[in-house]
């Protein structure tokens, strides 16, 4: 095995960690992610990330993102997994499009924030109206 590739391995082994990690938190509001869905959330970012042009460094975004949807009227069991995929897609979309100039924290804020308030859980909404508003807020230096 090349170095680059344990390299690879060990960093998508300690973010599905990192991910587990979080069923300690999540567990009290009902959620919790098998190992799985973590390795498929894991692979999911390095997807998106690839695709968005973007290098993360340490864990990343996903147990932040985790943790901050986690207690979300809209998130049950059944759609976790595949929220907080969606989630983290629209995430990494919206650091391009406000071209970085706002914090991850920011961001992750005003997503829960429209997400629970305007959006009533409906991703698809968060990312065509809101945020795409947002973003050209950001841009603009509003």
């Amino acid at each position: 095995m090349e170095e680059k590739d344990w390299i690879k391995l060990f960093s998508a082994q300690n973010q599905i960690q990192k991910v587990m990690e979080m069923n300690r938190q999540t567990e009290r509001f009902g959620l919790a992610l098998t190992q799985e869905e973590a390795k498929l959330l894991v692979e999911n970012r390095n997807l998106v990330l690839k695709e968005q042009q973007r290098v993360e460094f340490g864990e990343g975004i996903l147990p932040k993102l985790i943790f901050a949807f986690c207690d979300s009227a809209y998130i049950d069991q059944e759609n976790y997994a595949e929220t907080i995929a969606r989630l983290q897609e629209i995430f990494y979309t919206f650091k391009n499009e406000t071209l970085d100039e706002i914090t991850d924290d920011e961001l992750l804020e005003f997503m829960r924030e429209q997400y629970e308030e305007k959006c009533c859980g409906n991703t698809e909404y968060l990312e065509g109206t809101f945020l795409s508003d947002f973003a050209q807020m950001v841009r603009s230096g509003k």
